[in-house]
């Protein structure tokens, strides 16, 4: 991973990456990356729910309308919360003097997860608008079935 060069520096040798053994340092490291992750995933999923309770949708359209908004509205300060995480990153992986021999390998999982936890944007959102839009389908298909139930009641006199 990262054995190329920019401007004559091998990225391997810059950040220092060579075979790391699990540590309590890259374990504390995950800890602080799930919480980060989490956070940033509970505040997108919360603010959909808000706006759902807030607009009521009714069908698909409004359900997609609805989860795009509330992404939108919860996408910078995703991003920034992210990009402040891997900047503050930079120098501890980058770091040579005394104490690097801990920190880099806690840094290491956090860097490549915060990288990766971009996706939260996209993933909460995804799976957000999956689930209502089944929930807002089911029911009007209640609704279709239960209107068609008093139509056939109706015509047949009962």
């Amino acid at each position: 991973f990262m054995n190329f060069s920019v401007d004559g520096i091998n990225l391997r040798d810059l950040f220092q990456m060579h075979p790391i053994n699990l540590s309590v340092a890259v374990w504390v490291g995950f800890i602080a990356l799930f919480g980060i992750a989490t956070n940033d995933g509970v505040i997108m999923g919360t603010y959909i729910h808000q706006v759902f309770e807030a607009r009521h949708p009714a069908t698909v359209h409004d359900v997609r309308e609805a989860v795009v908004s509330a992404g939108m509205k919860r996408v910078r300060p995703a991003m920034m919360t992210t990009a402040v995480a891997v900047i503050a990153l930079l120098p501890v992986l980058s770091s040579t003097g005394k104490g690097s021999d801990i920190m880099i390998p806690m840094a290491i999982p956090m860097f490549g997860g915060m990288v990766i936890q971009v996706m939260t944007v996209f993933v909460v959102p995804l799976f957000q608008s999956m689930w209502r839009e089944r929930a807002v389908s089911r029911h009007r298909q209640s609704e279709v079935q239960s209107t068609n139930n008093q139509f056939n009641d109706e015509k047949s006199g009962i």
